[in-house]
């Protein structure tokens, strides 16, 4: 199928849920991009800052960036203009340098704390306890220029269908906790980050609001 038409059967799939498409196009050139735009894609997800910068303005304005990689604090500022929503927020260090860049371009960007649900060690995220003392600390109450608007984790990679989805239900369930503590009056903490190429409708039946589709999209990366 080409990528016009995976889109549409990937949009079609995801009617009548809660789920949105971001498609990760890291490491692919920006015609691809720009394929996938005309089949009506608009969330675009990138692991690496500089690819992002650099793509970023031969695109369409309208183009929702976010970042799903791993981020430094020495990079923020090359994506604090334009990035739309940061997914892999792991540090009040990282929300006070997004805070600090986002007042520079008298923006608001948005993040996710992402947690650690895998069983592999290699992907990292917050414990439940580390993202509660964040938002529990004065200097996160300061924040005017970042805002949180959900949470994201990676699953572990396995062909266990159950070990997935318990570890969605348990990134669900910090969502809900979260929600009712922190976030009760503030409508935005709405998204729930997961699901990826090989699980995405394993996290759509556990109530993923944000699945991030590559390789099922472009094909493998080269």
């Amino acid at each position: 199928m080409s990528i016009v038409q995976t889109i549409a059967a990937l949009e079609a799939e995801l009617a009548g849920t809660a789920a949105r498409l971001v498609v990760v196009t890291k490491t692919h050139p920006v015609e691809r991009l720009r394929e996938a735009y005309a089949a009506g894609a608009r969330l675009f997800g990138e692991n690496r800052v500089q690819e992002m910068a650099a793509k970023q303005p031969v695109l369409p304005a309208d183009v929702e960036w976010h970042q799903i990689g791993q981020l430094q604090t020495n990079k923020v500022k090359y994506l604090a203009a334009f990035v739309h929503t940061v997914q892999s927020v792991d540090s009040l260090r990282l929300l006070q340098e997004l805070d600090k860049q986002a007042a520079k371009h008298q923006r608001v960007i948005n993040g996710l704390l992402q947690f650690h649900i895998a069983q592999e060690e290699t992907k990292t995220g917050l414990t439940l306890l580390e993202a509660e003392e964040i938002l529990q600390s004065p200097a996160y109450q300061q924040l005017r220029h970042v805002r949180l608007t959900g949470v994201m984790g990676i699953a572990t990679y396995t062909p266990d269908e159950a070990v997935v989805r318990a570890e969605f239900r348990q990134l669900r369930q910090y969502f809900e906790h979260l929600k009712a503590g922190y976030f009760a009056d503030q409508p935005q903490f709405k998204e729930l980050s997961m699901g990826m190429s090989a699980d995405y409708a394993l996290a759509v039946a556990e109530g993923s609001t944000l699945i991030r589709v590559g390789s099922a999209i472009f094909g493998s990366r080269t």
